[in-house]
């Protein structure tokens, strides 16, 4: 439903309600009528013709501010309904939209002044009093009060359940929203993270050999075929993580992942640094094999140290130190000597270190990295081995 359409409809089903309410008192208006002109031989008089059908009108009129003041129009078309027959409809229309309210006092306040209203209205019309019990003359008009105070509270209910269930959907929705932001973030960072490590490192490599082939003029024809065959060497691994990459991402997720890099991959690692031309040592003093989150998260640190070196610090000698052992802690070191002068640097996104400080968060690590005094650099993390 358009904005438009709603307005329209609400003024419809308030003239609606009018109607019903100005229907349900013509029976009693014209019951009276009836008992008048057989009681009078004058007819049903003025009063009958002209004074109830204003009463009932005026009582009408203040009918739509019963939203705004429901105590006040209840209670005032329940006293109005005294000298007006064909009033009933309103004040029982009133009481019944007080009652969805579902106040006690308010009620019980209005339907006291209704009875009493009905007994009032004996002695206005000039008919006979009826006989019987005070209590049987009350009987009728509070079994009519208490039908509409009934149907009132329960559509007072029914409101309630469905601005509940209203309320419940809108704050589902919200949260659900809520959830699909956090994962679509959840989901950006994981695949920037993936993607940078699995290119960052290949592609420093090549610029760094690239960067060798344009500074370099002396290198012989078999140094020049060696840079050349690791570039394309590098170019080509690249691309193929890569593909693994976006073939997760694109593929269902009954397929299996591809193999992920782990603690006895960090060798292969140092060689492929090596035969890139990085001047790269490896010491490792570890005992015992770490698990798998820990060793991937080893081999992460030295690829990241790796690329560092490669962007930040080309042509520099790259030092690796692992050691560790189950119980303690594994402690990685990675240090390299200051840059070569006049060596191009590529651009850098500066993502990488902050990627890295994501993983160690999660495995309950510390990670540290800073200038050494010789114009190198130094990262240095401790990784949990239980």
């Amino acid at each position: 439903m358009n904005a438009e359409a709603a307005p329209r409809l609400g003024a419809w089903q308030q003239a609606g309600r009018l109607a019903a309410a100005a229907a349900v008192g013509v029976p009693f208006w014209l019951s009276t009528g009836v008992v008048l002109s057989r009681e009078q031989a004058t007819g049903p008089g003025s009063w009958w013709a002209v004074g109830d059908p204003l009463v009932a009108l005026g009582c009408l009129a203040v009918l739509p501010l019963r939203r705004r003041f429901p105590l006040a129009v209840a209670m005032t078309v329940a006293i109005a309904s005294a000298a007006s027959a064909l009033a009933a409809g309103v004040a029982l229309l009133a009481l019944g939209s007080l009652a969805t309210r579902r106040r006690p006092v308010e009620i019980g306040v209005v339907v006291l002044a209704y009875v009493a209203s009905s007994q009032i209205a004996l002695g206005i019309y000039p008919v006979e009093s009826p006989t019987g019990p005070l209590w049987l003359r009350l009987a009728l008009p509070t079994l009519i009060a208490g039908i509409a105070v009934a149907v009132g509270v329960a559509v007072g209910a029914r409101r309630a359940e469905m601005r509940s269930l209203r309320e419940r959907a809108e704050s589902a929705e919200r949260e659900q929203l809520a959830r699909a932001a956090q994962a679509r973030a959840l989901e950006r960072n994981r695949i920037a993270r993936e993607m940078h490590d699995v290119l960052a490192h290949r592609i420093s490599l090549v610029a760094m050999q690239a960067g060798v082939l344009d500074h370099r003029a002396d290198l012989t024809a078999e140094q020049h075929r060696t840079l050349v065959r690791g570039i394309a060497d590098s170019s080509h691994q690249a691309l193929e993580e890569l593909r693994d990459v976006l073939g997760v991402l694109r593929a269902d997720p009954d397929r299996p992942e591809p193999p992920q890099p782990s603690f006895d991959h960090i060798p292969e690692l140092v060689t492929d640094a090596r035969a890139s031309g990085m001047a790269v040592t490896l010491g490792t003093t570890v005992t015992g094999s770490p698990s798998d989150t820990v060793g991937r998260t080893c081999y992460r640190i030295v690829q990241e140290g790796l690329t560092n070196a490669a962007k930040h610090a080309p042509g520099a000698a790259v030092d690796i130190t692992v050691e560790g052992r189950p119980g303690g802690e594994l402690r990685i070191v990675v240090r390299n000597a200051p840059a070569t002068a006049g060596a191009t640097r590529p651009p850098s996104s500066g993502f990488g270190l902050l990627g890295l400080a994501e993983r160690m968060a999660l495995a309950g690590g510390e990670l540290d990295h800073h200038p050494t005094p010789d114009d190198g650099y130094v990262l240095t993390a401790c990784l949990p081995w239980p």
